[in-house]
């Protein structure tokens, strides 16, 4: 009987483990992001942020950054707590990759007011930020980072042709990357986003 028991907890456990790692790693809804493979002007409330900033080619530090990212979201008391997508900026993606200075970031509920007290313990340190958006222009990316300069020029190319300029930093956002389980890069879903606004008309002298 004993065995019996203990064999339904294992079942249950190894359900649950099964369950939450479906949860984790399916991300968000895709289909919600098609749209976005021709580039679009659209507006975007500001968002809070827990952020890292950090120096170095993001292809080596990324990892490690949204590890302890996501370690304190997991530590947040979050009411309906729901896996979201990482986002990072760079301050001048003309650089050299190992001289970008990169802004890391998961989105947070309003409801986050401060981190855990333990956080900051050690390695790069936490923030608390809110990311301003507005008018944006972005691009859906579909395919592996190194090849995203085409869309990067294409969506560079659809704010000039609309009459916009960008304000802000160079941001991805990252549907489907690397993760816990292993993502073929051509499968790799990245927006590409930029703060935006309209340039202004200049009237001619009368």
């Amino acid at each position: 009987m004993l065995k019996k028991i203990l064999l339904i907890v294992v079942l249950l456990i190894i359900v649950a483990v099964v369950v939450a790692i479906y949860l984790i790693t399916r991300g968000p809804d895709l289909s919600l992001y098609e749209h976005l493979k021709t580039p679009e002007i659209n507006s975007m409330p500001n968002q809070k942020m827990i952020v890292i900033e950090l120096k170095g080619d993001p292809n080596v530090v990324a990892k490690d950054v949204f590890k302890k990212l996501y370690k304190t979201y997991y530590k947040l008391k979050i009411k309906d707590w729901k896996m979201v997508a990482p986002r990072a900026r760079w301050t001048d993606i003309g650089l050299s990759k190992e001289n970008w200075i990169g802004y890391y970031g998961i989105p947070v509920p309003d409801s986050v007011t401060q981190l855990p007290p333990d956080v900051n313990k050690e390695g790069p340190e936490v923030k608390l930020e809110t990311w301003n958006y507005g008018e944006i222009a972005e691009i859906l990316h579909i395919g592996p980072y190194s090849e995203e300069t085409e869309t990067v020029n294409k969506l560079g190319a659809f704010i000039e042709e609309k009459e916009y300029r960008i304000t802000g930093m160079h941001e991805e956002e990252y549907l489907k990357g690397p993760g816990l389980w292993p993502v073929n890069p051509k499968n790799y879903y990245t927006i590409i986003r930029y703060t935006v606004e309209k340039m202004e008309q200049h009237q001619p002298d009368v």
